[in-house]
């Protein structure tokens, strides 16, 4: 079905407490497509991904993966269909080397069921596992620091191994939420420069989250504008950036001007 979107929203909702967090949203992801999610702090963006992800579960409306909808899977299930996910917050295993954490992610892709012997024990590995391993390194930049135990690394490299694991899954589509918080401007430069590499030497679709407006319109192929839980605005960057309505909900927030 190729003119089935990869990921479809049609009028998502979620409220908390009678706060309307998120409210009636409909966008679709094509197969391959950048697609930047922004808006104002409490805008509701987050709360959106984590409709897509499973990590709740939306009040209203449908989300619909190549064209089937997600309606009661959990978050592992959404996972093995193909939807991978970075955090904010960078969740990582500190006493774990990088490669251990992309072996982890590749080893759940596959479902075999030894991730928890492996957390213990990674031994046993074979030379498809290594060599998708060292491909996705490879594709994110950090081969050199591969046996490198991650609390041994800044936030940059972390950043850029959380994106790593994400993809040794190999998503069809990846939501990355604000991969560039707390990066200073060269590395929120190495990591955009890998979103727009995975998109297109991999194909994955990616979804992102992020405050950093210059970084959004350099990845992105077409953007959506929230805030406080209603879409705005739907376009490309620049259009949705000249956008009246999209301008006043920014003033004096994140000086666009």
């Amino acid at each position: 079905m190729p003119d089935v979107p990869l990921l479809s929203l049609r009028k998502v909702s979620k409220s908390f407490g009678g706060i309307h967090a998120v409210h009636d949203i409909s966008f679709d992801v094509k197969a391959g497509e950048s697609v930047g999610l922004v808006g104002p702090n409490g805008a509701g963006k987050t709360t959106l991904f984590n409709c897509v992800c499973g990590q709740l579960r939306n009040d209203d409306g449908e989300i619909l993966f190549r064209g089937a909808s997600l309606s009661g899977l959990p978050t592992f299930k959404r996972a093995r269909l193909g939807i991978g996910r970075t955090y904010q917050k960078v969740e990582v295993f500190t006493d774990m080397s990088v490669r251990d954490h992309l072996m982890v992610a590749e080893r759940s892709r596959r479902g075999e069921g030894r991730l928890w012997k492996d957390l213990l024990n990674m031994s046993g590995v074979t030379r498809e596992e290594s060599a998708n391993v060292d491909a996705t390194l490879e594709l994110v930049g950090i081969s050199s620091f591969a046996e490198t135990s991650v609390n041994a690394l800044g936030l940059g490299h972390c950043r850029l191994v959380e994106l790593a694991r994400a993809l040794a899954a190999e998503p069809k589509i990846l939501l990355a939420d604000e991969p560039s918080s707390g990066l200073d401007v060269h590395e929120t430069a190495e990591v955009a420069a890998v979103l727009r590499t995975v998109q297109r030497e991999r194909g994955t679709a990616i979804l992102l989250v992020e405050h950093d407006l210059a970084m959004v319109g350099e990845v992105v192929d077409r953007t959506v504008v929230m805030d406080l839980g209603s879409m705005l605005a739907e376009g490309t960057f620049d259009e949705v950036m000249a956008n009246p309505v999209v301008r006043h909900a920014y003033l004096g927030q994140m000086g666009v001007s």
